[in-house]
């Protein structure tokens, strides 16, 4: 399998040295100096870059008839032209804000746990999230993620950055060091507390996961979710 690394950051670079343990071959590492000389030759394509460069790298995947896999957050609101692209190319496409199995298995433990405290008003969620100064975008994707897992299962409407109002979920970020990332999900109540956390120990897990979803996708047209990739 021939893959084109779009985004030569920390984490291209992890995904690069995975992807040749298991096999795979690299046709193209693209930075923000180079161009997608080469991305035809892929058999399908990994963005880890930056908000501002995803769009034209998804959008040069699907005119080239490669699919693509985007791990980069902070852009989503073009999400749905991305989608509609995506159809009207027969592309492969699938985005998600967190490609580490555990993260996509908490997720799923999330929702769950969001339908079981729904049926319990004497609990409040609140969120945290940690990441490495380095990180641009804040809230993570990942905890966004987590915010609409809890309000498309509970009375829940939104998420803010600042003091909760009622069927608001307070999501507090925290940049400190090098911390690849930690995400924990708080239901509170003047008698107990309950507490769900995932915590990366490093990039390698959000770099197999990517890898794996990569491996899933080739051959396929559509619009997937980790969900599919993992039978979830």
């Amino acid at each position: 399998m021939k893959i084109a690394l779009l985004g030569y950051g920390k984490m291209g670079q992890v995904i690069e040295r995975i992807a040749l343990e298991r096999g795979r071959e690299i046709v193209l590492k693209k930075d923000e100096n180079s161009t997608f000389e080469g991305l035809s030759n892929a058999d399908v394509a990994i963005d880890f870059s930056v908000p501002s460069a995803a769009v034209q790298n998804i959008s040069a995947c699907f005119h080239a008839n490669v699919p693509v896999i985007s791990g980069t957050t902070g852009w989503l609101e073009h999400y749905d032209e991305m989608v509609a692209l995506c159809k009207s190319t027969n592309g492969g496409f699938i985005s998600s804000s967190n490609f580490s199995l555990g993260v996509n298995i908490f997720f799923e433990i999330n929702e769950y746990l969001a339908k079981i405290m729904s049926k319990f008003d004497s609990y409040s969620v609140n969120m945290e999230e940690i990441h490495h100064t380095q990180k641009l975008d804040a809230p993570s994707g990942t905890a966004i993620s987590l915010a609409r897992g809890i309000i498309e299962n509970s009375s829940y409407t939104e998420w803010t950055l600042e003091n909760a109002a009622p069927k608001q979920i307070h999501i507090e970020t925290k940049r400190i060091g090098s911390v690849p990332g930690t995400h924990t999900v708080t239901y509170n109540s003047g008698v107990d507390a309950i507490e769900i956390k995932h915590t990366a120990h490093n990039r390698e897990g959000f770099a197999l996961g990517a890898l794996i979803a990569a491996e899933w996708i080739v051959g396929k047209q559509g619009i997937f979710t980790m969900k599919d990739v993992l039978e979830l």
